[in-house]
């Protein structure tokens, strides 16, 4: 992040949070689905109660204070106090994080449900970067992510072959675009309709409200339902806000994130099905279910490579053992 963008993001924090008390945590995300924008708004809402008004949080949605990149730098820098983000992104801060990313990883979404909430299983991931100035409270539901494209669906390995396809900032991603035979891009979520508008993109993997909330429906019309991954989003807190709050505030800001989760999950699947249903009605996208048998064997290799970094190889054997608890 450069001393510009610092500086620009240091003063509209300064024009929006003059007024506000020493106790108030200012969190800033990018677009998100709507489950997911309620939940963070229900942790707010606990966070003063718990608290009894003694701490507030402060919302700057929407990128206004810039990228998810942007913002997990200010958290580091300690120029904002929270921030949500993919934990796609997060392997770029962590690299055990880049075991989320992993193609096919959980058995379903309560196989997910599971791992993420075992403490064993996510608290190691959530410290491993305290010591670059913050760490996560809570994950959310970032549903399951599959490809859509422009001119035709991914039926077969051999439909993706060549066909220049938008990832997040992971390079677990990319490389499971590239097992494919797709090519990646790697791009912020916000460019990503003019480029598949102007075919520098072929298409994108995402869940299904980037057709809706996004737009990209207006412009990619075949989506294929692999279900490749279910990458969870990162509520990050600056260890500085940590240590400033009292242990009885930072008790009560742990609390609240962990029942924010629990308030999203209720109001996840029905709004999934809701995205769809508009996707069909209002985009006129089409939704494909391929075999995924082709696919999981052609990213094989990504496993076998993964024995290599035993605390990746940890925290996959955890997730896995968890699919027995689902």
């Amino acid at each position: 992040m450069n001393i510009k963008s610092i500086l620009l993001a240091t003063a509209a924090l300064a024009v929006t949070t003059g007024a506000a008390s020493a106790e108030s945590l200012r969190f800033a995300y990018a677009s998100n689905a709507t489950p997911t924008k309620e939940a963070m708004a229900h942790f707010g809402e606990l966070v003063e109660e718990k608290t009894g008004g003694e701490v507030t949080v402060q919302f700057f949605p929407d990128s206004q204070l810039g990228g998810e990149r942007e913002l997990v730098e200010m958290v580091q820098g300690g120029l904002l106090d929270m921030t949500k983000v993919s934990g796609g992104l997060m392997e770029s801060f962590s690299p055990v994080y880049g075991v989320f990313s992993m193609p096919y990883l959980f058995d379903s979404q309560e196989h997910f449900y599971a791992a993420m909430d075992n403490p064993e299983v996510t608290g190691p991931v959530y410290e491993s970067t305290r010591d670059d100035g913050m760490v996560a409270l809570t994950y959310y539901d970032s549903g399951a992510r599959s490809f859509y494209t422009k001119d035709k669906p991914i039926m077969k390995v051999e439909d993706l072959k060549g066909l220049k396809i938008r990832v997040m900032q992971s390079p677990t991603s990319i490389r499971m675009v590239e097992m494919l035979g797709g090519s990646p891009i790697a791009m912020g979520q916000d460019e990503v309709y003019t480029s598949i508008q102007q075919g520098v993109l072929d298409g994108a993997e995402n869940n299904e409200f980037a057709i809706t909330i996004a737009g990209h429906g207006e412009v990619a019309k075949h989506y294929s339902y692999d279900v490749h991954t279910r990458i969870p989003d990162i509520m990050l807190i600056s260890t500085a806000t940590l240590d400033r709050l009292s242990e009885e505030h930072r008790a009560a800001v742990i609390e609240a994130a962990k029942e924010s989760t629990e308030f999203q999950k209720q109001a996840w699947n029905e709004a999934v099905e809701a995205a769809k249903k508009q996707s069909e009605e209002e985009f006129g996208v089409q939704f494909y279910y391929p075999e995924v048998a082709q696919f999981q064997q052609a990213v094989q290799p990504m496993y076998d490579e993964l024995a290599a970094d035993p605390e990746k190889q940890l925290l996959f054997d955890a997730i896995r053992a968890a699919a027995g608890n689902s």
